[in-house]
C-alpha cells in the first residue's frame, strides 16, 4: 500500500478510470471507495455498463483529498467531510494530531506541578 503523497503514480490523461484504476491511482482499496461513496456527497462516480464504476480525473483528486485528510492529517469520517464541504470558511475542524498535542501539553503541566506544593 503507498504511503505517502510522494509515491502517488501521476494521473493519465483520460475520461474515466475504473474503480481498480482509481485505486491503484490513490493507495485506496476499491472496496474504501465503495464506502467513501456513501460518506461523501461530493464522490459523485458513472455507473455504466453492468453497473461499473467509473471516475473522472476531478474525482481521482478528491479522492487523494479525502485520503490525505483521513490517512495523512488524522481526520474523521466527519470531520473530513466538513473540512471539504466548508469551502475554506468557518472554523476548521481539529485534527488526531492537535488533540494529541494538546494532552501531551496537560500532562506536562500535570507533571510539573504534582510534586510541588
Amino acid at each position: 500500500m503507498l504511503t505517502s503523497k510522494a509515491d502517488l503514480p501521476s494521473i493519465p490523461s483520460k475520461r474515466y478510470f475504473t474503480i481498480s484504476e482509481v485505486g491503484e491511482l490513490t493507495g485506496v482499496k476499491p472496496h474504501v471507495l465503495r464506502y467513501w461513496e456513501q460518506e461523501f456527497s461530493q464522490l459523485r462516480q458513472v455507473k455504466r455498463r453492468g453497473n461499473r464504476r467509473y471516475y473522472q480525473h476531478h474525482e481521482v483528486l478528491l479522492v487523494r483529498r479525502i485520503r490525505a485528510l483521513l490517512y495523512d492529517d488524522g481526520f474523521t469520517i466527519q470531520g473530513a467531510r466538513q473540512r471539504l464541504g466548508m469551502g475554506g470558511e468557518g472554523e476548521r475542524p481539529i485534527t488526531a494530531q492537535e488533540v494529541r498535542a494538546e494532552l501531551e501539553s496537560i500532562l506536562e503541566w500535570l507533571d510539573s506541578g504534582i510534586g510541588k506544593k
